[in-house]
Formats: C-alpha cells, sequence, structure tokens
C-alpha cells in the first residue's frame, strides 16, 4: 500500500462549508461539481476546469497538491485519493470543506 499519493483536486466550496466564503448554496454546488464530473469523464482537461472553477487557491496551479502522505488531508480526502489508481478521478467527495473531485497524479 502506498505512503504517500500525488493528486489534483477541485473543490468547490458552498455558503456554510468550512472556510468558505461561496454564497453558492450546497444544491448548487453539488450540481455544478457533479456536471464537472460528467464533462471530466466526457474528455474535458481536469487542469483547465480546476483553473476556472476551484475555490482552492491551488485552483491556479490545475488543482496540483503535490504529493502528501497519510494523516495530511481529512479522511474523506484521503480514503478517495490513497484508493484510486493514478490517473483516475474520484467521484464526487464530500468534506466539510465542500465538494471535490480528485485526480491521482502519482
Amino acid at each position: 500500500m502506498a505512503d504517500q499519493v500525488g493528486a489534483a483536486h477541485i473543490l468547490l466550496m458552498y455558503a456554510g462549508s468550512a472556510r468558505s466564503t461561496a454564497t453558492r448554496t450546497k444544491d448548487e454546488a453539488l450540481s455544478q461539481i457533479t456536471q464537472m464530473k460528467t464533462d471530466i469523464d466526457g474528455g474535458a482537461d481536469f487542469a483547465e476546469l480546476a483553473q476556472k472553477n476551484s475555490d482552492c487557491p491551488s485552483g491556479g496551479n490545475g488543482g496540483d497538491l503535490g504529493v502528501f502522505g497519510r494523516g495530511q488531508m481529512v479522511p474523506e480526502f484521503e480514503q478517495a485519493a490513497f484508493s484510486m489508481e493514478v490517473g483516475a478521478t474520484s467521484d464526487v467527495v464530500e468534506t466539510d470543506f465542500g465538494y471535490h473531485l480528485i485526480q491521482r497524479t502519482s
């Protein structure tokens, strides 16, 4: 089992999520990120969508979070990232920060 993984993500926060300044509702965020997952599955560029849409500062870098080990991310995020094959994109993952799409990069 890997001790570290590399990942990128797209984060959509919503009003009331942790550290959020977003004004979209939880339902609006879920709808938008679900559409992005459909777009990615259809061939859209993950990094481009991250740059245009992510509420995380990493969005400017195509969502790249670099490499991290176990215990460095919230449990839901970590579980998804460590369970995927390199190159795969997760389904929508919900954490206290909002909704994520995660792409394993290494």
